[in-house]
């Protein structure tokens, strides 16, 4: 093989390639490389710079167990802290010599009779005999089509692409959709802008966000004793994983916390009009829960309009919404997610007889335990369909996907197996079983539409039970459920 000719490649350097590639150098396999098409690691957390941007889930959770951070300045981390900690674990672990930058993955295309993965990046082609894709659902923007986009005269951008050459101040800027992206960064930008226009479609609804800064006694305690952080980390993974019983087992249970978050808007927001827009008509878990404590007053400020007309038109000075309204404005900001359930890489990715993943995922996305996919040998996707939480760190997700990826390979040395394919009867009773499962749970009977659901209206992103079940289920390779050929 040429010196391109890797035993594993893993594409990205956000949470899940990172993990992938620490316990790859752990178990002793050096003879990998981590694909990235920025300059430096970090994933979504690097990209996503924009004001007020943090995590939702508490810091000691959302975080590699094998490398915990006794530093956190609060108890939700802010982006740059983030974006701080993978660099810091990809150095701490040895990990950055086997990053290659610059390489964004253009295709990837399995070799039946070599038996190897073609990868094609920006800087050239690369094999390997085992591909693992890191790269995530929230790496690619989600853009809504506008009529007349292409006419307005003014800044347009996407908050995970924030423009950071526009100064908002004294601005009259319209935003469009109120997930969790735009309510951490309305509030940052009111202040500053003229006028701000919310375009809000649905609702969320909102929690009160329990963050506080965490002390200079308690970063020391937890320098001095690692067991005290791991006890607390251990007490958020066990409060959050009860919250899966109003999730998935009994949703009637999510009413005591949705008038949590009734009260939460009753106290924030004085204005009944204002109120009744800002009021969700669905269950409480339905769509993602979001968590602030500044959001609400800041669009009671008077400089903001919230806006539940739907958008008819964009003209070069501004939105016309349905009921003829003309809204001028000089910048958009686009708070509308990401292409979860369209993945890019289904159209990079190829498996047996060239077929896409998209070809193969037209009935919808769908993996075994959410990371090998029937007719795509050899290949691995961290993230995958139906191992998103909507209570949870997907950190601990991640780290038992990788621990299962970790344990195929070693199978493969162990057994001598050039290749490894998950078995169509073993892929489709997982597939069944999960959507089975998702029948009563508060994502297809809380009465919304989410991004949690495919264009058939099918939970494909969501697991639906318990983080500790997905991990028992992970823990280990089982050659049985695959096809496999020898070396």
């Amino acid at each position: 093989m040429s010196s391109t000719h890797h035993r594993v490649i893993v594409a990205g350097t956000g949470f899940a390639g990172i993990g992938m590639a620490v316990r790859l150098k752990e178990a002793g396999y050096h003879d990998f490389v981590v694909l990235e098409r920025a300059e430096e690691v970090g994933g979504t957390w690097r990209d996503n710079t924009y004001p007020g941007c943090r995590c939702d889930v508490p810091s000691h959770l959302y975080s590699f167990s094998f490398a915990p951070n006794p530093d956190w300045s609060s108890t939700f981390s802010p982006q740059p802290e983030i974006e701080a900690y993978l660099q810091k674990v990809t150095d701490d672990f040895g990990v950055r010599p086997h990053i290659r930058f610059g390489h964004a993955v253009e295709s990837a295309d399995w070799d039946e009779g070599k038996r190897v993965w073609r990868v094609t990046t920006s800087r050239g082609v690369l094999t390997a005999d085992v591909l693992v894709s890191g790269m995530g659902g929230l790496a690619e923007p989600s853009y809504p089509k506008l009529p007349g986009i292409e006419t307005f005269e003014g800044a347009v951008f996407h908050s995970a692409v924030w423009d950071h050459s526009q100064d908002l101040s004294g601005r009259k800027v319209a935003v469009i959709g109120t997930g969790a992206s735009a309510i951490q960064f309305v509030p940052a930008i009111q202040p500053d802008v003229e006028e701000l226009h919310l375009f809000q479609r649905t609702p969320p609804w909102i929690m009160p966000r329990p963050d506080r800064k965490i002390s200079k006694a308690e970063k020391a305690v937890f320098r001095r004793f690692p067991l005290a952080q791991k006890a607390v980390r251990g007490g958020i993974y066990w409060s959050r994983e009860a919250l899966v019983l109003g999730f998935t087992k009994a949703p009637a249970l999510m009413r005591q916390g949705q008038k949590i978050a009734e009260k939460h808007l009753a106290a924030q927001i004085r204005d009944p009009k204002l109120r009744a827009k800002l009021t969700p008509d669905f269950t409480l878990g339905c769509k993602r829960i979001l968590i602030s404590d500044d959001y609400y007053p800041a669009l009671a400020q008077p400089n903001v309009e919230v806006v539940t007309d739907a958008i008819r038109e964009v003209t070069p000075m501004g939105v016309i919404t349905e009921d003829g309204t003309k809204h001028e404005v000089d910048t958009i900001i686009y708070g509308t997610g990401f292409r979860v359930t369209d993945l890019p890489v289904m159209d990079m990715l190829h498996g047996r007889d060239g077929q896409s993943l998209r070809e193969r995922w037209a009935d919808g996305m769908e993996a075994y335990l959410g990371t090998t996919i029937s007719g795509f040998p050899n290949f691995f996707l961290l993230v995958g369909p139906n191992t998103g939480l909507g209570h949870s760190s997907m950190v601990y997700m991640i780290e038992s996907q990788v621990a299962y990826v970790l344990d195929a390979i070693k199978t493969m040395d162990q057994a001598g197996l050039a290749e490894v394919d998950v078995k169509p009867e073993v892929q489709r009773e997982f597939v069944d079983g999960v959507r089975s499962s998702m029948k009563n749970t508060i994502w297809t009977r809380g009465g919304c539409v989410s991004w949690y659901l495919d264009s058939k209206g099918r939970n494909t992103t969501l697991w639906p039970s318990f983080t500790f079940k997905f991990r028992s289920l992970t823990k280990r390779f089982d050659p049985a459920d695959y096809q496999s050929l020898p070396m």
